[in-house]
């Protein structure tokens, strides 16, 4: 029978890479540790490890149990730390994925208000999971996803809670401020600042330049939504943001925005968790205000 603590074996010596560090980490003696390995293989009628010159290299049986232990274990030690909140009368904590750059200064008008009425809850966001959030929702690594391209898959509900337009934001003094939309080919000649992330998940790549065979001249990344936009507002590039972001910081920087297009690119945040967790009450809180709250 494979246990829990088989897994969190296996997973010690893969991080650890040897049985010493591993049975340090585990607080075991190297013989005991060894002694439930091979307790493990006798039991599964097969290795799970093999050496390669002084190196552990997992066997295929291993490898599928290292899969096996990181989708398992942070789930074992995500409903101890729920079952142990509510053993001293807390409900837990609500970890929250982003997978919006722009999207934390919205998140900031819905938190401290659910933090006033959800006494009980603590918040925590995970910035790790800015662009993987399907895999730490299904792995138990977060428990609400915030994205603005929602992926449909069995097993997690994703509802819609914030309309709002991606623009073009340039300088006030750059020769499109003054025009109510841009056209694709006018970004040829373009800077194009973006987050660091994959072009593919670039709205104003996918679903306005590419369509057109057209790409701007260059195109940098900046982590920053500060930094982003004080870069604009010298001259020294354009970039696509949402227009509820932009026009918070047209007050005190000057940039102005334009839509992509004559129709515009018109988007919506959403809110996914795991359809098992649905009905969970301080998560349904949480979307419930969500929804409420626009820019």
């Amino acid at each position: 029978m494979i246990e829990r603590s088989h897994l969190a074996i296996l997973r010690a010596v893969e991080q650890e890479g040897s049985l010493t560090a591993a049975a340090e980490r585990l607080h075991l003696t190297q013989s005991a540790l060894s002694h439930a390995i091979k307790k493990l293989e006798r039991q599964l009628g097969t290795p799970v490890w093999e050496r390669e010159g002084r190196q552990l290299r997992p066997t295929q049986a291993g490898a599928y149990l290292l899969s096996m232990a990181g989708r398992l274990l942070p789930q074992f030690d995500h409903a101890e730390d729920v079952i142990a909140r509510m053993a001293v009368g807390e409900r837990g904590v609500l970890r929250i994925g982003m997978e919006c750059h722009p999207c934390y200064q919205w998140l900031l008008k819905i938190v401290g208000p659910y933090l006033t009425a959800w006494s009980g809850v603590d918040v925590d966001v995970k910035q790790q999971f800015q662009f993987g959030g399907m895999a730490a929702l299904f792995g138990h690594d977060i428990d609400l996803l915030v994205t603005p391209d929602p992926l449909h898959k069995p097993g997690v509900v994703f509802t819609p809670v914030f309309e709002y337009e991606q623009v073009l934001v340039v300088a006030n003094t750059h020769s499109l401020a003054q025009a109510r939309f841009v056209r694709p080919e006018q970004l040829v000649p373009e800077t194009l600042i973006s987050y660091p992330v994959p072009v593919e998940r670039l709205d104003v790549y996918s679903q306005f330049m590419q369509p057109a065979g057209v790409a701007p001249r260059r195109h940098k990344t900046i982590e920053t939504t500060d930094i982003m936009l004080h870069t604009v507002a010298v001259g020294r590039g354009v970039a696509a943001l949402p227009r509820w972001l932009v026009e918070e910081y047209a007050g005190r920087l000057p940039i102005s925005a334009l839509s992509l297009g004559e129709l515009g690119i018109h988007k919506h945040i959403y809110l996914g968790v795991r359809a098992s967790d649905s009905g969970t009450e301080y998560l349904d809180a949480f979307i419930k205000q969500a929804s409420e709250v626009s820019w």
